[in-house]
């Protein structure tokens, strides 16, 4: 079995659950912040759904620059309705399962580098940045978007295991 196709059950269920929580969000709230150095909860939730897209850049490319020096430095976008939110999300998870579904075991141990203009931010092999930076990284983004579902009083889906709004799992 690929390295790739290795690492397909463990996205599908993590994209799955991501999904389920996005479905969630409440439009009504998106400019909402629990905190004045919190996201707010649009801005969060538009960061999970694209997350998945970065499988697709470290798969795909050696590096990605967030402030190059010879062009502009990436801005956060924010999803203005559920609806958008979900479809960033699903073209991203999409896209992101296909770049791990037909990437070659040899890209997976490449280097990739996220750099910051000159600066190096750090290195590792495609897959650690995959597990790390792609899986895990939308993993607790996802478990913060649930705090902020719960202090606004809406539904929080279960994921790994049951929540007080779905307890039956």
């Amino acid at each position: 079995m690929s390295i790739g196709h290795s690492l397909l059950p463990e996205f599908d269920a993590e994209m799955a659950d991501t999904r389920k929580v996005l479905a969630e969000v409440p439009e009504a709230h998106l400019d909402w912040q629990p905190h004045e150095r919190s996201m707010t909860l649009g801005r969060l939730a538009t960061h999970l759904a694209q997350l998945p897209g970065w499988a697709v850049m470290t798969l795909g490319q050696d590096s990605v620059d967030f402030a190059p020096p010879e062009g502009e430095e990436w801005r956060p976008r924010v999803a203005g309705s559920r609806e958008e939110l979900l479809a960033i999300f699903d073209e991203a998870s999409s896209n992101a399962r296909e770049a791990i579904e037909t990437a070659g075991d040899e890209v997976f141990s490449q280097p990739w580098t996220l750099k910051r203009g000159a600066e190096d931010v750090f290195t590792a092999p495609k897959a650690a940045v995959l597990r790390r930076f792609v899986m895990n990284h939308a993993v607790h983004h996802r478990g913060q978007l649930t705090v902020f579902l719960r202090l606004l009083d809406a539904h929080v889906p279960s994921t790994y295991g049951p929540s007080a709004d779905e307890p039956d799992f």
